[in-house]
C-alpha cells in the first residue's frame, strides 16, 4: 500500500486532479468512507493524494464520513478537518455509523438488551447527529445476540418476534429521538444490506423500519453467486432495489456496491449497471480504502476478447482530466467511472421499470430470492409488498403464504377474469388451508429425478443435467398438466393448470435445488415465460442465465450472463414492429410468429426479432 500510494504522489506532481463537476446526467456517485479510514483524515499528507487518485477516475458528489464502527470513535477534530477537506472540494458530506463490536467475529453487532450496550448506542447516534445533518446506518443495525440476558428477556418468543420488538424499539429511543435532540434538522436513513429474505430474523423490520427513518438504502451487492457465503444471484442488484422502492416509493435513495468476492472487473460492473437499471438515484461505492485497489491483468475474464459491455482494454484507455492532460487508470476507481460513463448515456431513454408483479408479504420467509433465480431465467420480475390486485397475473412463491387471507385473494382474482401462478411450494404451504376450494392437487413427499420434459404430443426436450422434482398429484380433467417431466414411463406435472371462475391458477414445480432452473430445457422456460407475460408486451425465448428489464415506455434491455455468445428470440405483440439497438442505431425489423395460445386466453399476434448477444453484456432496445 505505501509503494502504491508513493506512485500516486508522485503522478500528482505532474497532474491536478480533476474535481467534481456537473457529474452524471441520471445520477450521483457517493463513495463511503470507514471510521479505520477516517481517523486517518487529520493528515492531509495521507489523505490528498489518495483522494485525487480516486476523484480523478470517477466522479464522485458525495462522501459518507463514518464516525464509527468495531468500538472506534473518530475524534472530532478528526472529523472536522475531514469536512472540511471535501466541502472545499465540492463535495456534499454526510455521516455514517456502523453499529458493530467487532465486525471480524462473525459481524458481532452490540447487545440492545445490554444496559451498557445501550447508552453507547445512544451516545454514538448523539455524537454523529452533533456533526453533520444527514446520517446513513450502514447495514449492522440488527443484532444477533444470544447472550444470557437476551435468553432471559426473550421470554416465550421466538428470536424473529423478539428481535422485531428489540429493534424498532431500540430505532425510535436509542438512534432517531436522541440525534433529533441534538440536530433537529438530522435527517437519519437506514441502510438494508443484500439478505432481505432473512431480515425479520435479526431485528429489520421492512415493515415499520421505512417509516420511523428519514430513507432507506438498498445494498445491490451480489458479488460472486456461487462462491460467496450469501449465494446471491446476479438479478438481485436490480430487484432487491425495485422492492425497497415498492416499500417506500421515493424514499429509496440509492444502491450500494462493494468490489468483494469477484473474480473478474465484469462482476463488479454489472452490479453496478444493474443497480442503475433498476433507476437507483445514487450510487454508493463501498469504500475509500477498496477503491484504492489497483487493476491487475487478471481481472480481465475470459470472454473479455470479444469486447463486452464491459471493455478492458477500452476501460484502461487514458483519462482527460482538469488541466487537458491524461492520466493512465490505476485503480478499481476507473472500473467504476468507466461503468457510469457508459451506463449514463442510456439511462435517460429508459421509463419506469415494471414485471410480473410477485407478492411478498411483509417479514415473509420461504423458497429464499427464488425471484432472483427467476429473473436470471428470463422473466422480468417485480416484488411488491402488498397484494397486486390489479395485475392479471401475479406471482406468487411460498412467502406469500404468510397472508392468512392469501386464497381468499387468490379466489377473487380468478373471479375477475384474472390469471395467479403460485409455486409447489406455496402449494404445501397452503395445502389444508383453503387451496382444496379452488384446486385439489396433493403436493407428495416423492420425488423424481430426471431430464425429460414435454408438452403434449411435442418431441421430448432434454435438460442439461438430471434435476430433482417434487411430484404433484391432481385429478384428471379436473385440472391440466401444460409441461410435464418423465421418467421410467411415467410422468408429473412442471407447469400446471386449474381453471376456476373466470381465471386459471397455475401451478410451477420448482426443482429441490433452485438453481437446477438454469438446467431446464429452453423450450421449458419459454412456455413458462409465455404464460406468466400476460401483462408484458415482451419476453424473451432461450436459455437461463439471460435477463429481461422491462420499461413502461417501450424501452427494455436483455443481458446475458453466460461466458459465451448466445443467440435468442426477443417476441413482442404484433404492435412493436421493429426494435431499436439504442447503444448502435441499429434497427431490427421482426418476423410475424405464428399465433399462440394460452389456456384461458384468445390466440396472439407476435413478432419476433433474432439477437445475438455478447457474453456478460447488455443491450438497450426501444420498440418502435
Amino acid at each position: 500500500m505505501k509503494t502504491f500510494a508513493l506512485i500516486a504522489a508522485l503522478l500528482l506532481i505532474a497532474v491536478a486532479p480533476a474535481f467534481p463537476g456537473a457529474g452524471y446526467k441520471n445520477f450521483t456517485v457517493a463513495v463511503y468512507a470507514r471510521a479505520y479510514e477516517v481517523q486517518k483524515m487529520d493528515s492531509l499528507q495521507w489523505l490528498e493524494p489518495l483522494w485525487n487518485e480516486i476523484s480523478r477516475q470517477v466522479t464522485v458528489g458525495k462522501i459518507y464520513l463514518e464516525t464509527h464502527r468495531d468500538r472506534i470513535l473518530v475524534d472530532e477534530k478528526t472529523i472536522e478537518a475531514a469536512k472540511a477537506f471535501f466541502k472545499a472540494r465540492g463535495v456534499t458530506v454526510a455521516g455514517g455509523i456502523t453499529y458493530t463490536v467487532n465486525e471480524r467475529n462473525r459481524y458481532e453487532t452490540f447487545c440492545y438488551t445490554n444496559p451498557e450496550h445501550r447508552k453507547q448506542v445512544k451516545v454514538i447516534a448523539e455524537y454523529t447527529a452533533k456533526h453533520f445533518d444527514e446520517i446513513i446506518l450502514d447495514d449492522f443495525f440488527f443484532t444477533n445476540c444470544k447472550c444470557e440476558l437476551c435468553i432471559s428477556a426473550k421470554g416465550h418468543l421466538t428470536w424473529t418476534q423478539y428481535r422485531l420488538k428489540l429493534m424498532k424499539e431500540a430505532a425510535q429511543e436509542l438512534v432517531i429521538n436522541p440525534a433529533r435532540a441534538i440536530n433537529p434538522k438530522v435527517r437519519i436513513v437506514i441502510k438494508f444490506p443484500n439478505w432481505y429474505e432473512h431480515f425479520q430474523g435479526l431485528g429489520f423490520d421492512l415493515e415499520s423500519e421505512p417509516g420511523l427513518f428519514d430513507g432507506i438504502y438498498t445494498g445491490t451487492e451480489t458479488r460472486d453467486p456461487v462462491r460467496s457465503g450469501q449465494h446471491l444471484q446476479q438479478y438481485e442488484s436490480y430487484l432487491i432495489f425495485r422492492y425497497f422502492e415498492n416499500i417506500r416509493p421515493g424514499a429509496n435513495g440509492g444502491g450500494w456496491v462493494d468490489p468483494g468476492g469477484m473474480a473478474y472487473m465484469d462482476r463488479y460492473a454489472e452490479q453496478l449497471w444493474m443497480t442503475l437499471f433498476a433507476k437507483a438515484p445514487e450510487v454508493t461505492l463501498f469504500d475509500f480504502r477498496q477503491l484504492q485497489r489497483p487493476i491487475y491483468t487478471t481481472d480481465r475474464a475470459e470472454w473479455q476478447g470479444t469486447h463486452t459491455s464491459f471493455d478492458f482494454d477500452e476501460m484502461l484507455k487514458p483519462i482527460h482530466v482538469a488541466n487537458g492532460t491524461t492520466v493512465t487508470p490505476t485503480t478499481i476507481a476507473r472500473a467504476a467511472g468507466y461503468t457510469f460513463e457508459h451506463v449514463d448515456s442510456v439511462l435517460g431513454r429508459l421509463g419506469n421499470p415494471t414485471g410480473v408483479k410477485s407478492y411478498k408479504p411483509y417479514n415473509s420467509l420461504g423458497e429464499d430470492f427464488l425471484q432472483d433465480f427467476l429473473g436470471m431465467a428470463g422473466i422480468s420480475v417485480d416484488i411488491v409488498p402488498v397484494f397486486p390486485a390489479e395485475a392479471g397475473m401475479t406471482l406468487l412463491t411460498e412467502s406469500a403464504g404468510f397472508d392468512p387471507h392469501l386464497v381468499d385473494k387468490i379466489k377473487t382474482q380468478l373471479r375477475a377474469g384474472k390469471n395467479v401462478m403460485i409455486t409447489s411450494g406455496l402449494l404445501r404451504a397452503l395445502q389444508g388451508k383453503g387451496i382444496d376450494d379452488v384446486v385439489e392437487l396433493r403436493y407428495t413427499d416423492k420425488k423424481v429425478l430426471t431430464r425429460e420434459f414435454v408438452a403434449g404430443w411435442q418431441t421430448d426436450w432434454l435438460a442439461k443435467k438430471e434435476i430433482l422434482i417434487p411430484q404433484i398429484e391432481y385429478l384428471t380433467n379436473d385440472s391440466w398438466e401444460d409441461i410435464s417431466c418423465i421418467a421410467s414411463g411415467s410422468g408429473w406435472p412442471v407447469l400446471h393448470q386449474a381453471r376456476y371462475a373466470r381465471g386459471s391458477l397455475f401451478v410451477l414445480t420448482i426443482p429441490d435445488n433452485i438453481g437446477d432452473l438454469y438446467n431446464l430445457p429452453a423450450e421449458v422456460l419459454n412456455r413458462i415465460r409465455h404464460v406468466m407475460s400476460q401483462d408484458i408486451k415482451v419476453r424473451i425465448e432461450g436459455p437461463a442465465q439471460v435477463s429481461l428489464f422491462i420499461y413502461d415506455n417501450g424501452t427494455f434491455i436483455v443481458e446475458s450472463f453466460l461466458p459465451e455468445i448466445v443467440n435468442i428470440k426477443i417476441i413482442t405483440d404484433d404492435r412493436i414492429g421493429k426494435i431499436k439497438n439504442i447503444l448502435s442505431g441499429e434497427e431490427i425489423a421482426g418476423k410475424a410468429a405464428a399465433a399462440g395460445q394460452i389456456w384461458g386466453r384468445e390466440k396472439e399476434e407476435t413478432n419476433t426479432f433474432d439477437v445475438a448477444i455478447k457474453p456478460h453484456s447488455y443491450i438497450v432496445f426501444q420498440g418502435k
